[in-house]
């Protein structure tokens, strides 16, 4: 009589491939797990045809219906299920974002509902109660449009009980039994409702969970789209939007801001010397020696190839040429004949503060300048502008 439901380069590039492939991946977890829940609510189904067909058998019993109601009425409803369930096992709701059919089911089992409210309508208030538990169990799944096409559906069959017809509906209560009945009636409907809320509960907290999960997923891909693979510094769109936001930022709080063009001197002939995976371990080794020698207000990026772009705010342009010239020489003093026999590593760096009417294009071209000069000079050298 009632139905109810149931080495930050290394690691970076490693964490994008996983949440790349993380969709495919769990394609077949997401449908194992909806099979599973598709099964919990027919079995929830089943038990609650079973306690709706005893409250009708206890009618029976008492001689208000004919025994052959409370048979028909579950098997009727175990007809519905099975249909359901195995279109579920055959995998054919997995097409259709509402994977559990609910306007078919819920349109299906008010039509029985219905069915038995003209057949049986000495008990039909029994069968009308049912329908609040029948979208109870609809709110959870439901659209806006598809609650208001099966309330429009449910409206039709009463407004033709109540309107067209005219049966007595009605639910007895003459006797102990058919009061006894009659109050399990309700009681198990109740029950059923409680038992949906605290369901319902269930799922938004699931939902908040992973909600929360995909925010973290969605912060970390952002994260990694505004990385170089190789360094782990930032990219050049990333390090050059960051770089406005400065250049805007100092001008607003007339704080000094300073920047260095970094490049590594001779790194071609590195890369042909000792062949392109040293070289890739050179500018890994580089980068985490400048993320590990800077302050956290500043921000390193790659530029290109083997330039960097490295951005100080309020840093003046001697602070920032001491600072360069004190990274200049931790590079230089690295062990670099780990990688190689004989391997030396130096940078050469164009320092330059910014100006009243600089641009990002004009403070970057007086950097590059300098830059250019430290080249000229000999490298291995910090060269001001």
């Amino acid at each position: 009589m009632s139905t109810a439901a149931t080495s930050l380069p290394d690691r970076n590039a490693a964490e994008a491939a996983e949440l790349a492939r993380a969709p495919d991946a769990t394609a077949p977890e997401v449908r194992a797990r909806r099979m599973r829940q598709r099964r919990q609510m027919y079995v929830g189904q089943v038990v609650s045809y079973s306690l709706g067909a005893s409250v009708l058998l206890l009618y029976a019993h008492d001689g208000a219906i004919s025994m052959a109601v409370p048979s028909l009425f579950w098997f009727g409803g175990l007809m519905i299920i099975g249909t359901f369930a195995v279109l579920s096992e055959s995998g054919f709701g997995d097409q259709f974002e509402d994977h559990y059919l609910t306007v078919f089911q819920i349109s299906a089992h008010m039509a029985l509902q219905m069915i038995f409210l003209l057949a049986v309508p000495t008990v039909g208030v029994a069968f009308i109660s049912v329908l609040f538990l029948i979208f109870a169990f609809g709110t959870l799944r439901m659209t806006s449009r598809q609650a208001m096409l099966t309330w429009s559906l449910a409206t039709a069959g009463l407004a033709f009980v109540f309107l067209v017809s005219d049966l007595p509906i009605g639910l007895p209560v003459a006797t102990r039994l058919e009061r006894t009945a009659s109050m399990l009636c309700f009681v198990l409907v109740i029950g059923q409702c409680a038992f949906l809320g605290l369901f319902g509960s269930t799922l938004r907290k699931i939902l908040y969970r992973r909600s929360i999960e995909l925010k973290a997923a969605y912060q970390r891909i952002e994260e990694l789209a505004e990385l170089d693979e190789l360094t782990g510094s930032y990219n050049r769109r990333c390090i050059m939007r960051l770089l406005d936001a400065e250049i805007e930022r100092s001008r607003e709080t007339a704080k000094s801001f300073a920047i260095a063009l970094i490049d590594l001197d001779w790194f071609k002939r590195i890369n042909d010397a000792h062949g392109h995976p040293v070289g890739d371990e050179v500018l890994r080794t580089f980068a985490i020696t400048i993320f590990a020698n800077i302050g956290p207000e500043d921000r390193f990026g790659r530029y290109g190839g083997e330039e960097f772009l490295l951005l100080l705010p309020n840093t003046r342009a001697d602070a920032a040429a001491r600072m360069l010239e004190r990274l200049r020489g931790i590079v230089a003093d690295l062990d670099w004949n780990t990688f190689s026999s004989g391997m030396n590593v130096t940078i050469s760096a164009g320092v330059a503060s910014l100006r009243d009417n600089d641009t990002a294009d004009s403070f970057l071209a007086r950097a590059d300048s300098a830059l250019y000069s430290a080249k000229a000079q000999g490298r291995n050298r910090i060269a001001t502008s």
